[in-house]
């Protein structure tokens, strides 16, 4: 792709160095997001760039470190050997490269063309040596620029680990990095009562442990060793100074080609490890670190998503379905062209498609949500509700009990002749949705016309690494949906390993997952997709009691795959 002709910029640019925290993107701030999304340019470490990639905006430019970025599509100024970064409008241009002093020069080329950069780091700018570096640069260069701090790796990975660094009595905390730490530091620390937070290496923890111990603190000291801390990935040891080097033995994860992989280690009297078991409220989530598997869209598991990520899962959605327009879409218009001159006194939505088909064809003859003045409009569940709202239309009616077909059969009002002045329902939906609505509003005295506004075809395959996951036991749990979501996900992608657990939302659907051979180890009490998700909850807390119960380590069921201790999880 060429570079095209940009509007002119600004005089001067602006840097704002931004903490993008130690790795749980929740944890970025307001300011943080703010100023992501009137980023040009985002200059990020690597680590960091799906935290902060989601809140750019689209056409931004990245430019990212990476140490296996020789040959990288960065171009170098003549003679110099410097990267160089053009600025593409419209297009999103992504630039590794070896180091962060050549990001440092990109992110003044940058300032200097006017653009607005983003420098963001892990953890805080200000504990950051590169970074300091970096505004030291701008403010020689009058570059204006500005910091939005973030939460500091080595005070957010204990607050994860479930490890306070003070106590009532407000004993000192000391930091170190065993990195750049000399003899002096270790003497100081090892000659005082403070509590100490050590940036390691996890290869490095035993000699971190020695330092300690030959500069005066007790064998016995309790220490707390995080890895991957405010990630899924998170793992946190106990011991003293003079068991972790065996503890982290016993755990199988020394010697590692992972040993390199950074860790905060908490050692002190008041840092409240012997209290761990009690405080590590993110580790001992339901479903930590599962790897859940969500038969629909990102857009339709939007809310089911969220809900599993707050018990600590990883949830993972890929369609089973596809929606098409109707092969003959005279129906659905006559429908339309009838809702607005008065053919219809309800209509009634099943789902969120349902509410985007009618949206489109609106959008297609040049109406909005006006046009259901006078109409009354049902919404089977939340999630179609909430489709209604964001169109500008305010449901009349949501069921009250079961979000399904049936619960919302259990609160319509009969028909009245006396109150009714018409006696016909709208109902735009699927091609293949069952009877249960028509049947009942029927029964109780309306006329349906009963339209298809969407077709479901059969999604495409997902992503090969996504179905060798699903057929080698790399997901936790599934959560199956319907029977529908059940047939097509064993037809684009294969049967779920017998590792995995499997969820179903009804009989129906859980008969149809055995008809596949498959397993059902959790069934929701009610037909609600939330509900399955709290019931999946309680399997992972009752699995998780039961492994502590017996003195056997907690581990995730994809974890029970032959060579499973040999994969490392990307999930984060």
């Amino acid at each position: 792709m060429s570079p095209t002709t940009l509007p002119a910029p600004p005089e001067h640019g602006h840097v704002t160095f931004l903490g993008a925290g130690p790795g749980d993107p929740g944890l970025l701030t307001l300011r943080a997001v703010e100023a992501l999304a009137n980023a040009d340019v985002l200059v990020a470490e690597h680590e960091v760039l799906d935290v902060v990639r989601p809140h750019a905006k689209q056409g931004v430019a990245e430019v990212h470190t990476d140490t296996d970025a020789a040959g990288s599509s960065a171009s170098s100024a003549p003679g110099t050997g410097t990267p160089q970064l053009t600025v593409i409008d419209g297009a999103s241009t992504t630039v590794a490269v070896p180091a962060a002093r050549d990001a440092a020069h990109l992110v003044m080329e940058a300032a200097r063309g006017g653009r607005r950069v983003v420098r963001a780091v892990t953890g805080d700018p200000g504990l950051d040596v590169y970074a300091a570096e970096e505004m030291l640069a701008c403010a020689a260069a009058g570059v204006p620029f500005e910091v939005v701090p973030g939460i500091a790796t080595a005070v957010g990975v204990p607050a994860y680990a479930g490890v306070p660094l003070r106590d009532a009595e407000g004993a000192d905390v000391r930091f170190v990095d065993a990195r750049t730490a000399s003899d002096r530091c270790w003497t100081e620390v090892g000659a005082s009562d403070a509590t100490v937070v050590v940036s390691s290496t996890l290869d490095s923890v035993a000699a971190t442990a020695g330092e300690l111990v030959s500069a005066g603190r007790k064998p016995d000291t309790p220490m707390t060793v995080t890895v991957a801390g405010t990630t899924t990935r998170q793992r946190t040891w106990t011991a003293t100074l003079g068991t972790i080097a065996q503890t982290l033995k016993q755990a199988k994860v020394l010697p590692s080609p992972d040993g390199g992989r950074p860790v905060i280690a908490v050692v002190g009297e008041r840092s409240a490890a012997a209290q761990r078991d009690r405080l590590s409220w993110f580790e001992s989530k339901p479903l930590f670190g599962w790897k859940v598997l969500v038969p629909r869209t990102k857009e339709q598991a939007a809310s089911l998503s969220d809900q599993l990520r707050s018990y600590g899962a990883v949830p993972h959605e890929v369609p089973t379905i596809a929606v098409e327009p109707p092969r003959t879409p005279q129906q659905m218009e006559r429908a339309v062209k009838g809702l607005v001159t008065g053919r219809y006194e309800w209509i009634a939505f099943t789902s969120v498609n349902a509410v985007k088909a009618v949206r489109e064809k609106f959008e297609e003859y040049g109406l909005d949500a006006r046009a259901f003045a006078g109409i009354k409009v049902a919404a089977v569940g939340d999630q179609t509700a909430k489709a209604l709202i964001d169109f500008g239309v305010r449901p009349d009616l949501v069921p009250s009990g079961e979000q399904s077909a049936r619960g919302l059969v259990e609160d319509w009002p009969p028909y009245d002749p006396v109150f009714d002045p018409i006696d016909r329902v709208f109902l735009p939906r699927a091609d293949i949705a069952t009877e249960t609505l028509v049947a009942g509003l029927i029964e109780l005295g309306w006329e349906v016309d009963d339209v298809t506004a969407y077709r479901t075809v059969r999604a495409s395959p997902p992503p090969a690494e996504t179905r060798e996951a699903i057929k080698g036991g790399g997901f936790d749990a599934v959560m199956f949906t319907s029977s529908s979501t059940v047939r097509n996900l064993v037809g684009i992608a294969g049967k779920p390993h017998n590792v995995t657990v499997i969820a179903c939302i009804g009989p129906a659907t859980a008969k149809t997952a055995e008809e596949h051979g498959l397993r059902v180890d959790v069934m929701a009490p009610e037909p609600s997709v939330h509900k399955l998700a709290e019931a999946l909850a309680d399997f992972g807390a009752r699995r998780r009691a039961a492994a502590i119960e017996a003195g056997d380590p907690v581990t995730r069921p994809s974890e029970r795959r032959p060579g499973s201790r040999r994969r490392r999880s990307t999930s984060t």
